[in-house]
């Protein structure tokens, strides 16, 4: 039996056919003598695109479907794309609802978003993953959740606030908008993961295979795997893998013949497409498993570049054809995650249609989604209904506040030698330093002459109070410090900064105001801004007035700290990630990603 929403499809349908067989019926509305992109057979040629309701009538010769209520829109000279599709994002680290990351998401051509809850997951559990698929069907673009089969990634070196297993997936796979698991980070560091908690690859491998079994996909994370390692981590997702955290073009390669789907990374931190993309440009290889995706965007950079369009014009900027670079942002997405309603311009789809003026630069000047204009030269022409999260996906900071006492690394003697972190900027990958550094009254100093300078990792939620300590170089802070509960992936509180005095203001400023992110100087606070939701989030601004106020934070670090490196807050987010390489920072202490261990942080 047809359940109600098959029957109406059914009737839609029908429909769709009464205009195309009788002389009665018409179409809505008429794209006119466009540039057609078709990504199926990569060509452009010129044609019309007719529209009923929320689907496409037919692309061709749609003269005899214009009717006197037709609405005909004069395309000539523009082109005509299926609305682009984001396959991998974490709202989280825009700090931007799923609504207002849609209001500037949309109007650049972005129609589908395939969002990971990862951190939100990580932070809350299924209340946080439960409230955004809430939200996501809300919205008026299509908005897909891939959750999280493990939390923390690493149980033993991190703590979350929430530990999900396989016990939890019969529950949040089947909440709505959920199409599958997001990326496999608990078996990245296959070889450590194997021979040190192997019983994670069972409680992962549970999650999977159910997941296949009920119709769901389930994305791959591979950092640096080749080889046997590449090979089970493929096998741990139970079918068709995907990986967003490719760097090499070797990687790229080794990949794409193992069947995998790249997902080349292209956000604001995180840029491996160009690097990625020779295994296109140089290699030849076929590009039907590349995909782009953006991982993590902030939200000025969504505002001024644009999104997927910004993606796919550096692309076509690496020498990839326009209509290739299109098809890793439509066709191969839709395809992998069996989205077959979008991602070609094709009878019976959804009319998800994006006008492009400049190909090149892929200036998109207008949006239809299921059909209706929702965005014109860059804005938004529809209203967005307003979701309200509950209060139980706030109040997630529960850790008392600290005093310079607890951040101290002891030494013995005047100087000591001390492990670093090393930042690579626009990578999650970090470097593995050891620096002398001097010591007053038994402590370890950060020294800003060779940028070497004190971070930490806080527990915030009460469920053990541990710190990690250690030093990192490459923000180039010459005075200050700042703090935030944005720390992927268990989102504990992470601070860097020159002295211990501004370090614990920034922190508990953070614990004062339930999570967001705090910038001290001289013992005060300088600039906030409060992220109530799970502590990465704010319900409280609208995506432009994020967006300004991310650019006032930055500024601040930049101007009145010294802040060297752009995007600060989520380059410093990013050296929590526990599954990268080499060293990270966790609520444990420092860990030796490629070991699978915690570090000292003072070399004995």
């Amino acid at each position: 039996m047809l359940d109600a929403m098959k029957v109406k499809r059914a009737m839609e349908y029908r429909e769709l056919i009464d205009v195309l067989m009788s002389d009665k019926h018409f179409a809505d509305v008429v794209l006119y003598q466009g540039n057609v992109i078709n990504v199926l057979t990569r060509e452009i040629y010129q044609a019309d695109l007719a529209i009923k309701g929320n689907y496409i009538l037919m692309v061709g010769d749609a003269e005899k479907l214009i009717g006197p209520d037709t609405i005909v829109v004069d395309v000539k000279g523009k082109y005509l794309s299926p609305g682009f599709i984001d396959s991998h994002m974490h709202f989280e680290s825009s700090m931007l609802t799923i609504t207002e990351f849609s209001r500037l998401s949309i109007p650049s051509g972005t129609t589908t978003l395939v969002a990971d809850p990862h951190e939100i997951g990580n932070a809350l559990g299924p209340i946080g993953m439960k409230a955004m698929a809430e939200e996501a069907s809300v919205v008026p673009n299509h908005v897909h959740l891939v959750v999280p089969a493990l939390t923390p990634d690493c149980p033993g070196l991190e703590t979350a606030g929430y530990d999900v297993t396989s016990k939890d997936m019969a529950e949040i796979l089947n909440y709505p908008n959920v199409i599958g698991i997001g990326e496999l980070q608990g078996f990245s560091n296959a070889k450590h993961v194997y021979r040190n908690t192997p019983e994670v690859i069972t409680d992962l491998l549970a999650s999977t295979i159910y997941a296949r079994s009920i119709g769901k996909i389930v994305d791959g994370n591979a950092p640096e795997l080749f080889g046997n390692e590449l090979a089970a981590h493929i096998i741990s997702t139970a079918g068709e893998c995907s990986c967003h955290e490719t760097t090499t073009k070797e990687e790229c390669v080794e990949k794409l013949r193992q069947g995998v789907y790249v997902f080349m990374r292209e956000g604001s931190t995180q840029r491996n497409m160009a690097e990625c993309i020779r295994a296109v440009t140089e290699e030849g290889l076929d590009s039907r498993r590349c995909i782009l995706a953006t991982d993590d965007m902030v939200a000025e950079d969504l505002e001024k570049l644009g999104h997927m369009n910004e993606i796919v014009k550096r692309t076509i900027d690496e020498g990839v054809n326009p209509v290739e670079a299109i098809q890793m942002v439509t066709i191969n997405p839709a395809t992998y995650f069996g989205l077959k309603d979008r991602g070609i311009l094709a009878p019976g789809n959804l009319a998800d249609i994006a006008v492009i003026s400049d190909l090149n630069e892929m200036k998109v000047e207008a949006v239809f989604l299921e059909g209706k204009l929702v965005a014109s030269q860059g804005q938004l022409l529809i209203d967005l209904p307003k979701y309200t999260y509950p209060d139980n996906v706030k109040n997630s900071v529960k850790c008392k506040p600290i005093t310079e006492e607890d951040l101290k690394i002891s030494v013995n003697g005047s100087e000591a030698t001390v492990r670093c972190i090393g930042l690579i900027p626009d990578q999650n990958l970090s470097e593995s330093l050891e620096l002398r550094v001097k010591a007053q009254q038994g402590v370890a100093q950060p020294d800003v002459k060779q940028d070497a300078l004190q971070i930490v990792c806080v527990e915030r939620y009460g469920r053990n109070g541990s710190i990690g300590k250690a030093f990192v170089q490459g923000f180039g802070l010459q005075q200050g410090a700042f703090a935030e509960s944005v720390a992927h992936d268990t989102h504990n509180i992470m601070a860097v900064g020159t002295n211990l005095k501004d370090m614990v203001a920034a922190i508990n400023h953070v614990i004062e105001i339930g999570g967001g992110i705090a910038v001290a100087k001289s013992g005060r606070i300088i600039e906030d801004l409060r992220l109530p939701v799970g502590g990465l989030i704010t319900d409280e601004l609208t995506g432009p007035e994020v967006s300004r106020k991310i650019v006032a934070l930055e500024n601040t670090v930049k101007d009145q700290l010294g802040c060297k490196v752009h995007a600060p807050f989520m380059h410093l987010s990013f050296l929590a990630l526990s599954t990268s390489p080499k060293w990270k920072i966790t609520d444990q202490g420092l860990i030796d990603v490629n070991n699978f261990e915690i570090l000292p942080p003072v070399v004995e």
